[in-house]
């Protein structure tokens, strides 16, 4: 119950114990519910009590424990998230000086949460390129920026709905079929992120490396150019097997 709060499994299973209880327990009485080991019981009661969790006296000699009420528990977790969270705030230290190591980083949503923190900083310009879902989820964010004069150029593979003027779209065919899912952005031209799929799984890089920074985002030209030439020449293009082939290896 409590273990995804960070208690442990012994204080946990006391506090079900008590919790479950229709009245005050002894040491005993919560070794019987609890199936914790005696030789831990009032360890665990000492730290459940010097957390607040459970409440104590002292009846006829013998001591007796209830447990504090789950609604009591859930105020008490939310203001130590809470002051958890404005610590980790005021803990918080100047942006390090760029260098050119670069991070990994792994889980879609440690992804996702960076790149729109990147996104929000951005200054003078962002390049992004990602599936139109993606984008979706940072369109109202790149057009308030769009508005505040940063100069936005897009990559969506797949349609998208924005204001934005510089959008370039793909739309995906049979012919793709190399195609993955990916995503890039680049921040006024000084910070980059990469993310790919690799196993089923979504893993990325962000690096200040001005060499990788200024790579990706000639990749990204790369991306936009190949569409446009692609959609304008179609006909053409999937008539020529050779050329077709080798344009349809290519990442975009």
């Amino acid at each position: 119950m409590l273990q995804q709060f960070g208690f442990t499994q012994y204080e946990s299973q006391i506090y079900q114990a008590l919790i479950s209880a229709d009245q005050p327990l002894d040491a005993t009485g919560i070794v019987k519910l609890s199936a914790v080991p005696r030789s831990k019981v009032y360890e665990v009661l000492h730290r459940l009590a010097e957390k607040g969790i459970i409440l104590e006296t002292t009846v006829e000699k013998k001591r007796l424990y209830t447990a504090l009420p789950v609604e009591s528990v859930i105020s008490r977790l939310k203001a130590d998230f809470e002051t958890s969270v404005q610590e980790l705030r005021e803990a918080a230290v100047k942006k390090p000086v760029a260098d050119d190591r670069v991070w990994t980083l792994k889980d879609n949503h440690s992804i996702l949460s960076l790149l729109e923190e990147m996104l929000g900083r951005a200054e003078r310009k962002i390049i992004i390129s990602a599936w139109g879902d993606d984008l979706e989820k940072y369109a109202e964010l790149l057009e308030e920026k769009h508005e505040s004069g940063v100069s936005i150029h897009v990559h969506s593979i797949g349609n998208i709905e924005t204001s934005l003027p510089s959008v370039s779209v793909l739309i995906p065919d049979k012919h793709h079929e190399t195609l993955e899912r990916s995503r890039i952005a680049i921040i006024d031209e000084e910070e980059m992120l990469f993310a790919g799929m690799e196993a089923g799984k979504w893993n990325a890089i962000t690096t200040r490396s001005r060499p990788l920074v200024k790579f990706f985002a000639e990749f990204f030209y790369h991306d936009v150019a190949l569409t446009e030439i692609t959609q304008k020449y179609k006909d053409t293009i999937m008539e020529d097997k050779a050329v077709r082939d080798v344009l349809l290896k290519l990442r975009y």
